[in-house]
């Protein structure tokens, strides 16, 4: 598999990590800093934030959907990914922007290639495929117990539902990604202040731009 390709414009910042770990909350603080730094931002989150993505996410979130072929799900996510890359990151990068995303590619290696166990390999070349193989310039994966993330929610979605041994296997699938290539990810622990997560993530941002 190759390196990967990375923007030559804009900033591409990701936020990866299993359920409740809080990648909503650190995007957005991010967001709000950079602005502050008189920065373009785009905040965006996969799956959904496209027309098609909103139909994706639904048949692959919502309970109601029942059991669905782990390759069709795969499959799914990659097409929501596609869609997203070419209607919002990529427009966002040209434009110089830093481009946040709530999941990118990891989410898909780790859910569909660690908790469901397809063959990791085909996996990533098919989802590099649907994102042509774009990598973000860094990934802060926010590590947390599985057991301690389901205490974050009421309600669990039809991913979140799963028994807690698949969601083991994705944290460590996430682990592996970010020990495969430390110098794009920041790793912290989810269970730290929130405060000083983004302060983390904020110093190794503005690095960045520097």
């Amino acid at each position: 598999m190759s390196p990967g390709v990375y923007a030559a414009s804009g900033l591409f910042v990701c936020f990866e990590g299993g359920e409740g770990s809080g990648k909503s909350t650190q995007s957005v603080a991010l967001r709000d800093r950079l602005v502050e730094l008189g920065r373009d931002v785009v905040l965006t989150f996969e799956p959904g934030d496209t027309e098609v993505g909103r139909k994706v996410r639904e048949i692959v979130l919502s309970p109601e959907t029942g059991e669905l072929a782990d390759e069709t799900e795969a499959l799914l996510y990659a097409a929501d990914k596609a869609e997203h890359l070419r209607r919002v990151v990529r427009p966002g990068l040209a434009r110089g922007a830093v481009v946040i995303t709530d999941r990118y590619v990891d989410s898909l290696l780790a859910y569909q290639g660690g908790g469901r166990a397809l063959d990791f390999d085909r996996l990533e070349q098919m989802v590099r495929w649907a994102t042509g193989d774009l990598r973000p310039h860094l990934t802060v994966l926010l590590d947390l117990d599985p057991a301690a993330g389901f205490g974050r929610f009421a309600e669990r979605d039809r991913i979140e539902g799963e028994p807690l041994e698949f969601h083991q296997r994705v944290r460590d699938s996430f682990l592996a990604l970010a020990d495969a290539d430390p110098e794009h990810y920041l790793v912290l622990d989810a269970r730290a202040e929130v405060e000083d997560i983004a302060a983390a993530v904020r110093k190794r941002v503005e690095e960045l731009l520097r």
